[in-house]
């Protein structure tokens, strides 16, 4: 049928057709003696023949084998369907370029790359940005000169306008000449990967910032322990300067032991291998139990600590030593980084299922990207070169894995270098029916906090009367500080304080004679007298008292006892 029609249409235009294609099988003899059929394909044209007068005499029909070209025309339409198959199937970009690179004929993106379906001769301007076109032209050239398999990692425009990264590889394609007649390329995502290794080299230069750190912080401690051992084999000491040489091995052993502490503990919270000891536990012992660790440290810098504390029963669900391990690394994370005479607050805020403790201080402060890395292991070299103030900077990390076992947040937020810091931590808080909390004693002995009370301290021992009152202001009282008794009895007529905490063995005048003038003062006469004593005796009880005294605490003095006098005292 396909040849009568198209033998009629050859009559009626006068013009040769070619027909398509046709199968055409062929019996042949296989080998193994048997007839069979091998499939061919022919092409035909009918072409017309003209007689002298114009007309058509016949029509020649010539037939041509065109078995070869049809089955590469198959093969081909099947490679196609193949590539393309593949193409859809597979995550990565996929395009063709001719052979000098300078056109890009198609590109599947994937949704990481525009789609390009036209031929694109702008093509690095569109997907290289400006910074690495010069890295991709090299890498291409090189290709084309080498004739060799072109390779290589850069940064590309993405569909939504943002840079990430690519590798892209094409190989050339080339005729039977040897010549290259296209690139066929494919390029995967590696942007993932490029933010990794960004990380991880982060992550390594901040642990070798951290180990130098480490070698600095132990030699330190080695140097006079070495110093110490090598005097004690070369010098003949007296028993004064062994003592002394002892006591400065004791004393680095013990800051080393510190160090090592620090590590073994780090390593143990974050491998999940702490058990903590829960219970219900009141905000404000925990706070005051931290403030009392952390005071000889801010009295040494002169730091004015403000302690802001709920005003009513506030309990959480936790580990006692761990949370007031957690406080205490606060405030001395703040009494490190803020000069001396700076100013440090803790406070505590109750909301209806969250606790709010923050240290707030005027100290160095952070840049935001400081800011946000602060509780990362090995961050502490960048906030300061000064290493003065010691330690791994270990606190802020095990501060976070800690609150973290409590099912609880921290944050850190600073306005910039010399603005200070504020780092919060949020507990969840455990909502107790009234009349059902259950008193505990803190690690410093106190059992309930007592009302702000106007107290003096009298002390010629200038440390421990600063310490004292450290730990007293920290509860929220108001101090006057006193070294000789003359002074400590003008003061007192000015300022009425309720209770006085006086030393027995006071130059010029003792602590017995002063409390009989303060008895005899008006201004003071009815305010409560506690004798801070190193004498100890049933005698020095009965002088004391019998001298006007109250209460006689012997040193070191028991601050459970001593918490509890002024609780009365604020009852009262």
């Amino acid at each position: 049928m396909a040849l009568r029609n198209s033998l009629a249409r050859v009559l009626g235009t006068h013009k040769p057709e070619a027909l398509p294609a046709q199968r055409y099988p062929i019996r042949i003899e296989l080998p193994n003696g048997e007839k069979g059929y091998e499939e061919r394909f022919w092409s035909a044209i009918n072409s017309p023949v003209f007689g002298e007068d114009g007309e058509i005499v016949c029509i020649s029909h010539t037939a041509i084998d065109v078995t070869e070209q049809e089955r590469a025309a198959a093969a081909l339409r099947e490679s196609d369907k193949r590539f393309r198959a593949l193409t859809n199937a597979a995550a990565d970009v996929v395009y063709r370029m001719n052979p000098d690179w300078t056109q890009l004929h198609q590109l599947q993106g994937h949704g990481f790359l525009k789609d390009t379906v036209e031929p694109d001769r702008s093509w690095i301007d569109e997907y290289i940005p400006p910074d690495d076109r010069e890295l991709v032209k090299d890498g291409m050239h090189k290709a084309i000169r080498d004739k060799t398999i072109y390779e290589l990692e850069h940064r590309v425009r993405r569909v939504d306008g943002t840079y990430g990264w690519a590798l892209s590889r094409a190989v050339p394609m080339f005729d039977a000449a040897g010549e290259i007649y296209e690139w066929i390329g494919a390029a995967s995502d590696i942007t993932e990967r490029k933010q990794y290794e960004v990380k991880l080299k982060e992550a390594n230069r901040h642990k070798d910032d951290f180990l130098a750190m480490l070698a600095h912080e132990l030699r330190n401690p080695l140097a006079p322990i070495g110093a110490a051992a090598e005097l004690l084999q070369r010098a003949k000491l007296d028993e004064a300067r062994v003592r002394q040489t002892s006591q400065v091995i004791s004393r680095q052993v013990s800051h080393m032991s510190h160090l090592i502490d620090d590590l073994l503990d780090v390593s143990r919270v974050t491998r999940g291998v702490v058990a903590l000891e829960r219970m219900s536990l009141e905000v404000r012992h925990i706070l005051v139990d931290a403030v009392e660790q952390i005071t000889p440290m801010m009295r040494a810098r002169g730091h004015h600590l403000a302690l802001h504390l709920p005003p009513d029963t506030t309990m959480v669900m936790g580990d006692e030593k761990r949370l007031v391990q957690v406080i205490a690394n606060l405030l001395n994370n703040a009494a490190k980084f803020t000069n001396e005479g700076g100013k440090i607050e803790l406070r505590a805020d109750v909301q209806a299922t969250q606790v709010l403790i923050a240290v707030i201080d005027n100290g160095i402060g952070m840049v935001p990207e400081v800011a946000a890395r602060a509780f990362d292991l090995f961050s502490q070299a960048e906030r300061t070169s000064d290493r003065a103030s010691g330690g791994l900077g270990l606190g802020l990390p095990l501060v976070k894995s800690l609150v973290e076992l409590h099912e609880g947040t921290v944050t850190c937020e600073s306005q910039g270098i010399g603005r200070g810091s504020r780092f919060t931590v949020s507990l969840p808080r455990l909502i107790v029916q009234e009349g059902h909390s259950e008193p505990r004693e803190t690690t410093s002995g106190m059992q309930e906090m007592s009302a702000s009370l106007h107290v003096m301290v009298v002390d010629d021992n200038v440390d421990a009367a600063a310490m004292l009152a450290m730990l007293l202001e920290a509860l929220g009282h108001q101090v006057v500080v006193e070294h000789r008794p003359d002074r400590a009895l003008e003061r007192a007529r000015e300022v009425h304080p309720q209770v006085f905490l006086l030393d027995i063995g006071l130059p010029d005048m003792d602590g017995n004679e002063l409390a009989q003038r303060l008895r005899a003062q008006p201004e003071t006469a009815d305010s409560v007298l506690v004798a801070i004593t190193g004498y100890g005796q049933e005698s020095d009880r009965e002088n004391a008292l019998t001298a006007g005294f109250d209460h006689h605490l012997v040193k070191p003095i028991d601050t459970k006892k001593l918490f509890q006098i002024l609780s009365n005292v604020g009852k009262s």
